[in-house]
């Protein structure tokens, strides 16, 4: 049953731990009852925000508005073939519950993206990704909801428009739309990709390249890097690998020895961001009630009761320096609201 929560603290729906309020929280099971909800309000005249599990954004003030947060559940098998696996999961179902599950049954395609925090939902709005594997990979289809009218979606790959953390739920349709399940194509045959890291020594120390394997190689590499939000407040990686010109890449090469890099094609190459972060001597470092993660300088975390504004000014002294250090301009992966 749909609850509808007022002047509520947001604390406990967002991962950063961040102390702010909600006019309106409505909380959805299904399909049907966002549906209903629709109908009762007139959402195009409405301050509305759309949350999953919280875990990529940060609210630098209370949110004047409604926001909605589908729960709705539901893992299972729609259709097979010689190949592949089709897989329909609800968005308010936990990532990770999902991977496990692939995990379980001999779901190939999911492994690399084990413990990222979040809902369904957000995978593909976000194109979330890791130890190269991005959701565009495996998503068939994202089926949601419009919020003008209640009208049903169903996009395939394609109609996405999915880029690096990107897609057209991030663009012409931001604040448009409710994502509510999606499907997705996995294989029966391995096609492993252990490039990244220490990913492929770290499972050869476990024996063969498997599923378990590789999703526990993972899934411990992450806990070593990066902190429990229960624990430490943290929205995960804040920032996007910048992409910059394989020029760009080579005079940085001049200043150090070893720059680690993922070339995207003849002209353009990704730097992880955490390294450039690292560099420019923010590992660690604190700045009122926040500050950089000393395991993983990628992340930005909450010290303890943090404002979101504090965030906010982290990110944009961490941003500042880098571009006049190297001349890359960091973007925030992380939605600032």
């Amino acid at each position: 049953m749909r609850q509808s929560l007022h002047n509520t603290s947001l604390r406990k729906y967002n991962t950063f731990g961040i102390e702010v309020n909600a006019k309106e929280l409505i909380i959805c099971h299904n399909k049907e009852e966002i549906q209903t909800l629709i109908n009762e309000k007139n959402f195009n005249n409405q301050n509305t925000l759309i949350i999953g599990g919280g875990s990529n954004l940060v609210f630098t003030k209370d949110f004047d508005g409604i926001i909605i947060h589908p729960q709705i559940k539901g893992i299972s098998l729609i259709k097979e073939d010689d190949s592949n696996f089709w897989i329909e999961a609800g968005a308010g179902v936990l990532w990770d519950e999902l991977v496990q599950e692939a995990v379980n049954n001999n779901w190939h395609g999911l492994e690399n993206l084990s413990y990222i925090p979040g809902h369904v939902g957000a995978s593909p709005i976000q194109n979330i990704g890791a130890y190269g594997v991005e959701a565009k990979d495996v998503i068939e289809q994202v089926k949601g909801i419009f919020l003008e009218d209640g009208k049903d979606f169903q996009f395939n790959n394609t109609d996405c428009k999915f880029g690096y953390r990107n897609s057209i739920f991030k663009n012409e349709l931001k604040g448009k739309v409710i994502v509510t399940s999606v499907i997705y194509k996995l294989s029966k045959e391995p096609n492993f990709i252990l490039s990244y890291g220490t990913v492929k020594e770290e499972v050869e120390k476990l024996g063969e390249p498997n599923l378990k394997n590789i999703r526990k190689v993972i899934t411990a590499i992450r806990k070593s890097k990066l902190p429990e939000p229960e624990e430490v407040g943290n929205a995960g990686s804040f920032f996007k690998n910048p992409i910059i010109p394989i020029v760009k890449f080579h005079k940085l090469q001049e200043q150090f020895d070893k720059v680690p890099s993922y070339p995207i094609d003849t002209e353009w190459i990704k730097l992880p961001a955490g390294w450039l972060i690292e560099q420019a001597g923010w590992k660690g470092r604190t700045m009122g009630n926040v500050g950089v993660h000393d395991k993983q300088a990628l992340v930005l975390v909450n010290k303890g009761g943090a404002s979101g504004n504090e965030v906010l000014n982290l990110s944009q002294a961490i941003i500042k320096d880098i571009q006049e250090k190297f001349s890359i301009t960091l973007e925030p992966e992380v939605n600032l609201i």
